[in-house]
């Protein structure tokens, strides 16, 4: 009898990870599909724009590329055509207006969204009104929300810039115009927040909540106790699309100020005068990987810091 259950016990380990291991190879052929068509679809275009990156090409003929290494990144190229976007000032200027218009547009959709999640999460009377009035600012098409807000920022007759601020330019000015596409971002993305962050509050468990009020728990140490930690998962989620959608950033800056100006102030808008107004494929394409890298690095910076394991 002893020695039949050792044999037992000693098996048992073997073939869980057996199963464990059957199960594995199983995953990766329902996910191959999957795999592939990420491939196809995100993985090629990638490729062939790190290949297009390290050579001097004109985006109507891309068939006579020559060759020039990380020059369209830094050098001069042999010829003197252009210039690497590293040394070019607009480059770094457009990098810190990105920047500066993800870190506090995030910033504040997070906090305003977390805000109307808790205050939709809770049970009165209207919330189902609520849940969808919240999401019509989201809804409205970005060119023409942005489009609207020009209007409102229009120092002759805009209800904001002529009514509020007594004819303030805003949009004429860099250092105000930044600030006034951030509003519009804030106003218009702080409900897609809210939304991710409301279906995180909502797979939380209630009897947890229970029994933090028998104990006499505050609502405050319950969010800081209980609901932020539980919500890092949906957290992390909420922040990596909305910095991927606000580092992106493109179409508010170019409706609101326009081509030429929208190019000095976003990094997408600075690529886009290298690829499409200039015909500059190689360029193009090296400042599309300069963004991919930023990109991949906040999101890196996101998980660590975070530091949620998705099982």
């Amino acid at each position: 009898m002893t020695t039949q259950s050792t044999v037992t016990t000693n098996n048992a380990p073997v073939s869980r990870k057996g199963i464990e291991a059957a199960r594995a190879r199983q995953a990766i052929w329902f996910l191959l599909p999957t795999l592939i068509a990420i491939a196809l679809v995100a993985g090629y275009p990638l490729y062939r724009t790190i290949y297009y990156s390290l050579f001097e090409a004109n985006l109507t003929n891309p068939d006579q590329a020559k060759f020039v290494g990380l020059h369209n990144f830094w050098f001069t190229t042999e010829d003197g055509i252009g210039i690497g976007f590293l040394q070019d000032p607009k480059w770094w200027q457009s990098v810190q207006n990105t920047l500066l218009f993800t870190v506090v547009s995030v910033f504040l959709e997070t906090v305003f969204g977390m805000i109307i999640a808790l205050v939709v999460n809770s049970n009165f009377k209207g919330r189902a009104f609520m849940r969808t009035a919240m999401l019509i600012p989201w809804a409205i098409p970005t060119v023409v929300s942005a489009q609207m807000w020009t209007y409102m920022y229009n120092d002759s007759f805009g209800l904001i810039g002529r009514g509020v601020l007594g004819g303030r330019a805003l949009l004429a000015d860099s250092g105000s115009a930044i600030w006034a596409m951030i509003a519009v971002d804030v106003w218009k993305t702080t409900s897609f927040m809210a939304l991710l962050i409301l279906a995180g509050l909502q797979s939380l468990p209630s009897d947890m909540y229970e029994a933090a009020d028998m104990d006499g728990a505050s609502k405050w140490t319950q969010f800081w106790r209980m609901t932020l930690p539980l919500l890092r998962p949906a957290l992390l989620v909420a922040l990596v699309f909305r910095s991927l959608d606000a580092l992106r950033v493109f179409d508010i800056m170019y409706v609101m100020l326009g081509a030429n100006n929208a190019a000095t102030t976003s990094m997408t808008g600075y690529a886009r005068l290298a690829l499409i107004d200039n015909q500059l494929l190689g360029s193009g394409s090296a400042v599309a990987v300069a963004i991919f890298v930023i990109i991949m690095a906040i999101v890196v910076a996101y998980v660590t810091a975070f530091r949620v394991k998705f099982d």
